[in-house]
């Protein structure tokens, strides 16, 4: 199966795109632009989703639920907002349908048209601040800390599966707060929840901070973004957070009864990610061979294939796996079984590592008798003979050291692919290698946009931790000063 996999070194875009389809994970639909997100896709979407829905419950968020319609009108009380989002919107302009009086199937009725268009949302701060304002009107409705988990459609002309698709599901916290600073705060913590998860859980090395101006959220006064290195060296903007200041208040005009009674407009953040960290996850960490899962990520982590010639031999085999997987779920680990009969061994195996299944386990008639194993980790592609006994406890413990290791290898290689960088000749070599490049940046869009015109490279982030980027020096570009560097990348 691996075979059937583009190599990265070849075609790493093609290579995203067959492991995608051939790991069972994402399928192009019938409706362009839009994926089918399979079974097993869905099964690692499902574990992200779950993990992230009690890191945000733990910091005080509820879940709740807005229409995926939005009136056209609320798109216009906030001007920069509309503007960052006006030419990907979808819009619904008709209620119903007719047959065609000619029997060529069904046509819009013309005269079921709409007052007012309608927005499929692309993202909800309208609709959410609208319903906000019938929600709060005392600072002790205040802070309002809501999550919404849901799918929006941002019109696109290229689609990716994943990283990229007209319709994508995600989910987009939004609070209200009594001052700017509980506000900052908020946007703070929520990128730092972000951060964790994906380090710890994703063991995908992130870098945290902030957006420049013109990469900002549209409508936010900050936002902050951690990026993830993939395999090519380009960028991924994992997930972002933004401080909205009174924008959305005022244009809604929300506004809560101080302690004094005085009526004061709130504070606003949102933050999201998507189905987007699909596509992280596969890139950073897989390889020629299919997928490379982290442990804490992965739907199945043991597979138990039988090796048997004879029905005596298979019953054995697997009475003996059903005790072993028993006890491993038992510890909370999740396991299956392969003793489909029309496969040999080998093509279970290539499937098995195609799907990233972080520990397989082999076992014949002789390893029965023996009281051992074969058992191989897919982060290493390793092989070793383990006794029977203890089995359990010894891939718990297999599963830290393989969280562990995609981490130290991913994060190996963004340090060994991210330099500092004070020429703009080395800067264009550099860029076009596929590094991460920290660079000196004199503050302004124009110097920006004219870096993003010459090379394709954008400002990922102006680093607040993981790097120390605060020491003057001059713009790689422009010669001006500058007090800090920032991270330019080639970006998804």
């Amino acid at each position: 199966m691996a075979k059937e996999l583009t190599s990265r070194n070849d075609n790493y875009s093609q290579w995203y795109n067959d492991l995608v389809v051939k790991a069972d994970l994402a399928e192009n639909s019938a409706v362009r632009g839009c994926m089918v997100i399979k079974p097993y896709g869905y099964a690692i979407w499902e574990k992200m989703q779950h993990t992230l829905d009690k890191m945000f419950k733990d910091t005080g968020h509820s879940n709740a639920y807005f229409p995926l319609f939005i009136p056209k009108s609320f798109l216009s009380k906030e001007a920069e907002h509309v503007e960052g989002f006006a030419k990907e919107c979808a819009v619904v302009t008709h209620h119903r349908l007719m047959n065609n009086p000619d029997g060529s199937g069904v046509v819009v009725d013309p005269a079921a048209k709409l007052e007012e268009e309608l927005i499929i949302r692309p993202t909800s701060e309208t609709i959410i601040w609208n319903t906000y304002k019938n929600w709060i009107k005392s600072w002790r409705d205040l802070p309002l800390l809501i999550n919404q988990w849901a799918n929006v459609v941002r019109w696109e002309m290229r689609t990716r599966l994943f990283l990229r698709t007209a319709e994508f599901l995600w989910q987009e916290g939004h609070t209200a707060h009594a001052t700017a600073a509980e506000a900052i705060a908020e946007a703070e913590k929520m990128v730092g929840v972000y951060a964790k998860f994906a380090r710890e859980f994703m063991a995908v090395p992130v870098i945290v901070g902030h957006k420049s101006e013109s990469e900002r959220f549209a409508g936010a006064i900050d936002t902050y973004c951690i990026e993830a290195m993939m395999q090519d060296g380009k960028a991924l903007q994992a997930g972002t957070s933004h401080f909205l200041g009174q924008n959305f208040a005022k244009a809604f005009d929300v506004q809560y009864a101080n302690k004094e009674g005085n009526l004061e407009y709130v504070w606003a953040t949102s933050w999201g990610v998507s189905t987007r960290l699909m596509g992280a996850l596969i890139m950073a960490h897989s390889d020629d061979n299919g997928l490379v899962l982290p442990p804490k990520l992965a739907p199945i982590h043991v597979v138990m294939v039988p090796i048997f010639k004879t029905p005596e031999e298979h019953a054995a085999l697997v009475e003996k796996m059903e005790a072993i997987k028993a006890d491993m779920e038992a510890k909370g680990l999740s396991v299956t079984i392969d003793d489909r009969d029309n496969l040999r061994p080998g093509f279970k195996f290539a499937e098995w590592e195609l799907k990233g299944v972080p520990c397989r386990i082999a076992m014949g008639p002789r390893d029965l008798a023996a009281g051992t194993v074969e058992l191989a980790r897919r982060d290493t592609l390793t092989k070793d003979s383990v006794p029977q006994e203890g089995i359990t406890d010894y891939v718990l413990k297999l599963m830290d050291d393989i969280q562990d290791n995609i981490y130290k290898k991913a994060l190996d290689f963004r340090e060994a692919h991210t330099i500092k960088v004070d020429s703009w000749d080395e800067f264009k070599e550099k860029i076009e290698q596929g590094y991460f490049l920290l660079c000196h940046w004199d503050g302004t869009t124009e110097t920006e946009l004219k870096i993003q015109e010459e090379t394709k490279a954008t400002i990922r982030c102006i680093p607040s931790d993981s790097f120390v980027c605060e020491e003057p020096g001059k713009c790689v570009y422009s010669g001006k000063p500058s007090a800090r560097r920032v991270v330019f990348a080639k970006a998804y």
